[in-house]
């Protein structure tokens, strides 16, 4: 009997879920985007790896960064990973970035029963050479806008992207307008200084910034220490 209620305590409080923590961002400019994401990988109060990227290359011209249960994070990246290997094997060329966001929205939509548990930004330039940013929830609801941030440092980093980025928001601009007024450096110092910030506020932000800048002459990366403790 106290074994059966052992099973029946355990199978109430497991979840195929965790939250492994961690913060993503990304701001558009007229002719570049850049993503960033801290390095901490977290369950509970245990930190499992200080040196864990959230950052995954989907195309040339199209980054992915990814916060929440990182298993699910791995299993969409394979999954578009393929997709767009198909594609190149059908159309002779890369999926562009406002394509790759259609079909992440429609691979998380098709999942939305039993999601993946992740929450998506997703950098790069578009067509015409601008820089794009898209949004998402788990379950694929997604937009284009000038700048995001999605994690558990998120909501602490948005108030200040709004103040300094005015929120060109896509319900006040055309969608390929939606790009924010500073040059590539001002963000990638302004990235600097919410991620410093967030650090010091939340848990799962920390320890180290990969930042990956996305423009004409292809893709860079940078690193910085953040708070480790």
């Amino acid at each position: 009997m106290a074994a059966t209620e052992g099973i029946k305590q355990h199978h109430s409080t497991w979840s195929p879920y965790d939250n492994n923590g961690g913060t993503c961002i990304a701001i558009a400019g007229s002719n570049y985007c850049v993503i960033a994401a801290d390095t901490r990988m977290s369950t509970g109060y245990s930190i499992l790896t200080r040196d864990y990227s959230k950052i995954c290359n989907l195309a040339d011209k199209c980054v992915m960064a990814s916060s929440g249960f990182q298993a699910d994070v791995k299993a969409l990246q394979k999954n578009l990973s393929a997709r767009h290997l198909i594609y190149q094997h059908q159309h002779n060329k890369q999926m562009s970035c406002p394509a790759m966001a259609q079909l992440l929205s429609n691979t998380l939509y098709y999942k939305r029963f039993f999601p993946y548990y992740s929450f998506n930004v997703l950098g790069g330039l578009d067509n015409e050479g601008k820089g794009c940013v898209f949004t998402y929830d788990a379950v694929g609801s997604y937009e284009r806008v000038g700048y995001g941030a999605q994690g558990t440092g998120g909501t602490l980093m948005m108030p200040v992207l709004d103040n300094q980025l005015k929120s060109p928001s896509p319900l006040l601009l055309p969608a390929q307008d939606a790009t924010t007024p500073l040059s590539e450096s001002e963000a990638v110092d302004l990235v600097k200084d919410v991620f410093a910030s967030a650090a010091e506020r939340d848990i799962y932000t920390g320890d180290g910034l990969e930042i990956v800048v996305v423009n004409a002459e292809g893709v860079k990366r940078e690193f910085l220490e953040l708070r480790r403790d």
